[in-house]
C-alpha cells in the first residue's frame, strides 16, 4: 500500500487545486451518467416505441451532440469556461428531469436532442480550462488522469445503470440529473473563470493578439490541425470496432453475450488499474512516435480477430488493443491542447471532439457492411487502417512539433 500511495503521489502531484475540482466534477458526472446507456431500452419497454422509432429518437441525441460540441467550443471562447460549464450542466439537469416525467414520444425526441447538446457542450470547456490551469510539462499527466476518471466513472455508471433500470426508469433519469446538478454546484463553488485576459466582471478588453481571429474558419483552414483530427478519427474508427462490430463477430462465433461482457469488463479493468502508470512509460518519448506505437498495437489486437473463434482469443486481443488505446490517450489530448492558439482553444476543442460522434456513426455503418462482405478479412482491413494511421503520424509529427514550437515562442513573454 505504501508503494501504491507513493506511486500515486508521483503520478498526480504538482497539479493545481482547480484541476482537481474539474477532475472531481467530471468523475461525479460520469458516474451519474447512466440514463443514456438505457435510453433505447426505456423507449421500447416503457414508452412503446418500435426499434426503428427508438433508433431515430436516440439518433436525435447524436445530432444534439454534434450541435452541442460546436456551440460549446464557441461559448467557451466567447462566454468563458466557467459560465459554459455551469449553464450547460444546469440545462442538462433540467432536461433529465423533463425526460423523467414526459410520456409523449415527440416531446421525448425533442428532449433527447437537448440532452445530447447539453451533455456534449461541457467537453471543450473542460479541456480548455485544464489547459489554462495546468502548466505544459504537467499536462500529459493531467490528461491521463482525466481519461482515467472518465473510464472509472463510465464503469461505475454501467454498474449502477442496470440496477436502477430494474428499480425505476424515472429514478434513473432523476438520479442522473442529480449528479449533473452536483457537478454544476461544485464548479460554481470552487472553479474560477480561467479564460485568459478576462477580468473579474468578464468585461475587460483583451489584447489584440489574444482576440479570436476568424473563429471556426481559422480552425477549419488549419491543415496541420485538421490532419491531426483526421488521424484521430482513424484511431477512433478503429477503437469503436470494440463496441460495435466485435459483439457481432463474437455472436457469429457462437459466443454468448456474457462473453462480450467479459471483454468489456477486462478492458475497463485494465484502464482503471493501468492508466496511471502510462505517463512514466511515455513521457521520455516524442508524442508522434508514441501514437504510432499505440496504433500498431491496436492494429495487431484487431488483426488477431481474423483468426478468433474462442473467447480466450478475444480476451487476449482486447488486452492488446486496450493497451494501445491507453498509450494513445495522453499524447492525443496533449497535442490537441498544444496546437490550439490561446484565443481559440474552445473552438479547436470542439472540432477535435467531433471525431467521436463521427466515429460512433461511421464505425458501425462501415464496419457492419465490411464484416458482412469480407467476413474475417474485415479485421485485416481494420488493422491496415491502424497501420496506415501509424505511418501517417510518423510523417506528420515533425510538422506538428514545429507548429507547437512556433506557438510557444509567440506566447512567451517578451
Amino acid at each position: 500500500m505504501r508503494a501504491i500511495r507513493s506511486w500515486f503521489r508521483d503520478a498526480a502531484g504538482g497539479l493545481p487545486a482547480t484541476y482537481w475540482y474539474l477532475w472531481a466534477g467530471l468523475l461525479i458526472n460520469r458516474v451519474g451518467g447512466f440514463a443514456v446507456l438505457f435510453l433505447s431500452l426505456y423507449l421500447t419497454v416503457q414508452r412503446g416505441a418500435g426499434p426503428a422509432l427508438a433508433g431515430l429518437i436516440v439518433g436525435a441525441y447524436g445530432v444534439g451532440g454534434v450541435l452541442g460540441t460546436l456551440a460549446g467550443g464557441v461559448l467557451t471562447d466567447r462566454w468563458g469556461r466557467r459560465h459554459t460549464l455551469i449553464w450547460s450542466h444546469l440545462g442538462t439537469a433540467v432536461t433529465l428531469a423533463g425526460l423523467a416525467v414526459s410520456t409523449d414520444l415527440a416531446v421525448i425526441a425533442g428532449l433527447c436532442l437537448l440532452l445530447g447538446a447539453g451533455q456534449s457542450m461541457p467537453g471543450p470547456a473542460f479541456v480548455a480550462a485544464i489547459i489554462d490551469v495546468v502548466p505544459g510539462p504537467r499536462r500529459s499527466r493531467a490528461f491521463n488522469l482525466q481519461f482515467w476518471a472518465f473510464n472509472l466513472g463510465m464503469a461505475g455508471a454501467s454498474l449502477l445503470a442496470g440496477l436502477l433500470a430494474e428499480w425505476s426508469y424515472v429514478g434513473l433519469f432523476l438520479l442522473d440529473g442529480g449528479s449533473t446538478l452536483a457537478t454544476c454546484l461544485l464548479i460554481a463553488w470552487k472553479v474560477p473563470e480561467t479564460l485568459p485576459h478576462r477580468g473579474p466582471a468578464g468585461v475587460h478588453p483583451r489584447p489584440a493578439a489574444s482576440r479570436p481571429a476568424g473563429g471556426l474558419r481559422t480552425v477549419l483552414t488549419d491543415r496541420i490541425f485538421l490532419t491531426f483530427v483526421g488521424l484521430t478519427l482513424l484511431q477512433s474508427l478503429l477503437y469503436a470496432q470494440s463496441n460495435t462490430i466485435v459483439p457481432l463477430a463474437m455472436h457469429a462465433d457462437g459466443i454468448r453475450p456474457s462473453g462480450y461482457g467479459l471483454v468489456v469488463a477486462l478492458s475497463g479493468t485494465l484502464i482503471v488499474i493501468g492508466q496511471l502508470f502510462v505517463p512514466g512509460i511515455i513521457d521520455r518519448h516524442l508524442k508522434h512516435r508514441v501514437l504510432a506505437a499505440a496504433l500498431v498495437l491496436m492494429a495487431f489486437g484487431f488483426a488477431a480477430l481474423a483468426w478468433a473463434d474462442r473467447l480466450a482469443v478475444y480476451l487476449t486481443a482486447a488486452v492488446i488493443w486496450t493497451i494501445g488505446s491507453m498509450l494513445a490517450a495522453p499524447p492525443n489530448a496533449e497535442i490537441n491542447s498544444e496546437l490550439a492558439p490561446l484565443a481559440l482553444r474552445g473552438r479547436y476543442q470542439s472540432v477535435f471532439f467531433l471525431t467521436f460522434p463521427a466515429a460512433s456513426f461511421l464505425a458501425p455503418a462501415l464496419g457492419g457492411a465490411s464484416l458482412q462482405t469480407f467476413g474475417a478479412a474485415h479485421w485485416v482491413i481494420a488493422a491496415g487502417v491502424g497501420l496506415a494511421a501509424a505511418g501517417l503520424h510518423l510523417a506528420a509529427g515533425p510538422a506538428r512539433e514545429r507548429r507547437v514550437a512556433a506557438l510557444r515562442e509567440t506566447a512567451a513573454p517578451r
